[in-house]
């Protein structure tokens, strides 16, 4: 084609997103202005945790994770200052919200009436996928019935008054995060997709039950291992149609539609050499771009820096050029699908999609995503035990971490280390406004509104109209949860962490040996205490090292997610743990180990060694040394093994005295 020839005619391109939120609702909508200006089509908004495990931010348990992994929203005077100039019927929002999905998109909609918008006329998504909460991520509030009927509660109302909203954006990124095979990801994620389609097909007509069904997104994870996730991602679009079309009779192909956005894989992104991050994020995002007939219809991408903590404004820039490179300056959108008729990626598509149909039939004997919860996470945290030792045996090499090393050291990271932290007196002025908010509204408005949205939940209506008028009336996040929690009671999840040991043997002889001989001079065995405290529900690292410390031959104890300081050290006290660890991924860790270091030595268990595992700058790691942490561990600390031994030594009388 000579240069003056007309280009043929392009697809248009996917939305283009960045995920961002942090410190205030005013500082993320200076951010989202900012990247609108920049070029990003569309919004991604990320909560923080008490928003997400629906807490207010003067909460006990929010305390240190005010803004630290999104932006706080307690209230509808957040939501407008999120979106001051941002005109939402013009806006394509995607908000990452589960247990707390129905009120978010409650206050969202208060505040896109204030604007003035058409209603039905906003479009966007909410994540709302309950089940991969309890399988991964962790911020779920209720038990799965009751949160499987306000999921159909969000899309049953959307249908009727905001048609154009996704309702639910069925979520097997965090599967994958986990450590989910392909096979696994693609079965667990229509598993969750199939029980959602069951619960609202006797919800609505028969006849509007495809346009429902066409509503439902997916937002799914692109590895490394890039001709595996493009195939993958075809495996999807095949079996999303057949389940549509044979299980429950959708005709329509335009209904059938595979429709999801992504975000590329964060789990593998590096903090040694950083700077490899970006060949990581690039080849990943090729994964859900190259092959038309399985594009994402939106893709943000993890910065560089995000195994060092938060991104900069700069840092998330850098991704989202790297998106509009391919979108606009190669002639990606000018083709037909690139791998029709290839038959090694037919071949693998099939593979993949025989593997998913095995594992739904196994889900299906169990009654379903819902009944095979425990099933599921066990299976989650086998596979990521597998791929953990498969890295430290260097069988699976990842570049910079446990193959080629040595190098040059990277100029990317600046005085402030490459990363943006949260200014530590955003918690209070947060904790101010919203206490102004409370003695601001009307308070028999508030009652009323919370009268109506109990009994609604009582009585199984849903739950949407009357948490839209509780919006209205200026009820807070804390108290729309409160509500629920009340009316169905709160929800544990598995841990996925068997009490008794795996048979795997391979290189943890020795290890065994020294945790036996330090039990006989300890007059038992070596008891190990694994903590997750504050709100953070990132629990596969904590899994992974009370799993290597079972096959070690600890006793452990790990109770799962949000427990506070006071609790593990009560549990501590109680159990005679030997050695306690920590772990905390939201930044909180200044905070949350600072108290609880106060309340050990308070007990009489200043003589326990304490060690913390996180995403944990430097500084950071000096305080908490400082505080008399005795080790502490980040994302480069790879090695199970290693980290088996610390524990064995500090547990250890002998040392003790010889130091």
């Amino acid at each position: 084609m000579s240069e003056s020839a007309p280009r043929p005619q392009q697809d248009r391109p996917w939305l283009i997103r960045t995920y961002a939120g942090h410190s205030t609702a005013e500082a993320s909508n200076a951010l989202y202005r900012a990247n609108l200006a920049r070029g990003q089509t569309g919004l991604s908004v990320a909560f923080d945790l008490p928003t997400q495990t629906g807490y207010d931010s003067d909460h006990a348990l929010a305390r240190g994770e005010v803004g630290k992994v999104g932006v706080p929203i307690c209230h509808l005077g957040d939501m407008r200052a999120l979106f001051d100039g941002i005109p939402l019927e013009q806006m394509n929002t995607s908000m990452t919200i589960n247990a707390t999905a129905p009120w978010l998109l409650a206050l969202y909609i208060a505040a896109a009436e204030e604007q003035g918008a058409d209603v039905e006329k906003l479009t966007g998504t909410v994540q709302n996928d309950l089940i991969k909460e309890y399988l991964s991520r962790g911020t779920y509030i209720c038990p799965p019935k009751p949160s499987l009927r306000m999921i159909g509660d969000v899309a049953e109302y959307c249908l009727k008054n905001v048609p154009k909203w996704n309702p639910m954006n069925v979520c097997s990124y965090h599967l994958q995060e986990a450590g989910a095979t392909p096979e696994q990801e693609l079965a667990f994620a229509l598993s969750t997709a199939i029980a959602v389609l069951d619960e609202l097909k006797p919800r609505v007509p028969e006849a509007d039950f495809p346009a429902l069904a066409g509503r439902i997104s997916f937002f799914v994870n692109a590895g490394i291992r890039f001709v595996t996730e493009m195939c993958k991602m075809r495996a999807f679009v095949d079996l999303w149609d057949e389940i549509l079309r044979d299980r429950y009779g959708v005709e329509d192909p335009k209904f059938r539609r595979f429709r999801y956005g992504v975000q590329v894989n964060s789990l593998g992104l590096t903090e040694q050499q950083p700077e490899n991050n970006v060949y990581r994020i690039l080849i990943e995002m090729l994964a859900v771009t190259l092959s038309k007939k399985a594009r994402a219809r939106a893709v943000q991408l993890p910065a560089w820096n995000e195994a060092l903590g938060l991104p900069r404004p700069w840092d998330q820039q850098w991704s989202m050029r790297m998106q509009q490179i391919l979108a606009y300056e190669t002639d990606l959108l000018e083709y037909d699908d690139l791998f029709d008729d290839n038959p090694v990626v037919d071949a693998k598509v099939e593979a993949l999609k025989e593997g998913a149909r095995h594992e739904l039939e196994t889900l299906a004997g169990m009654g379903g995503a819902i009944g095979a919860i425990e099933h599921m996470k066990a299976r989650l945290v086998e596979s990521n035990a597998a791929r953990l030792a498969r890295i430290e045996a260097g069988e699976t090499v990842v570049v910079g971490v446990n193959r080629y090393t040595e190098g040059e050291a990277g100029p990317l990271m600046g005085e402030d280390g490459g990363i943006m932290t949260v200014d530590p007196g955003v918690e209070a002025d947060q904790i101010a406004r919203l206490e102004a908010w409370r003695a601001e509204r009307d308070a028999a408005a508030v009652e009323m509104a919370l009268s109506a949205l109990r009994e609604a939940a009582a009585m199984g209506q849903n739950i949407m109209p009357a948490s839209l008028n509780a919006a209205r009336a200026g009820v807070t996040t804390g108290e729309w949860a409160a509500e629920m929690r009340a009316v169905h009671g709160e929800y544990r999840g598995p841990t996925g962490v068997s009490s008794s040991p795996s048979n795997r043997t391979e290189g943890l002889e020795e290890l065994r040996a020294s945790v036996d001989a330090v039990s006989t001079r300890l007059g038992r065995r070596l008891r190990f205490l694994v903590g997750k405290p504050g709100l953070d529900g990132h629990s596969n690292g904590a899994e992974q090292i009370a799993v290597r410390a079972r096959d070690c031959g600890m006793d452990i104890a790990y109770e799962g997610i949000r427990m506070t300081p006071e609790e593990l050290v009560r549990t501590a006290l109680e159990d005679g743990a030997h050695v306690v660890g920590l772990s905390i991924l939201s930044g909180s860790h200044i905070p949350l180990v600072e108290d609880l270091m106060e309340r050990m030595r308070a007990a009489g268990l200043g003589h326990v060694p304490v060690i913390v595992g996180g995403i944990i700058p430097e500084e950071d790691a000096r305080r908490l040394s400082e505080m008399g942490v005795a080790k502490v561990y980040t994302p480069k600390d790879f090695g199970l093994n290693t980290i088996m031994m610390d524990i064995v030594t500090l547990a250890d009388p002998k040392a003790v005295a010889a130091e």
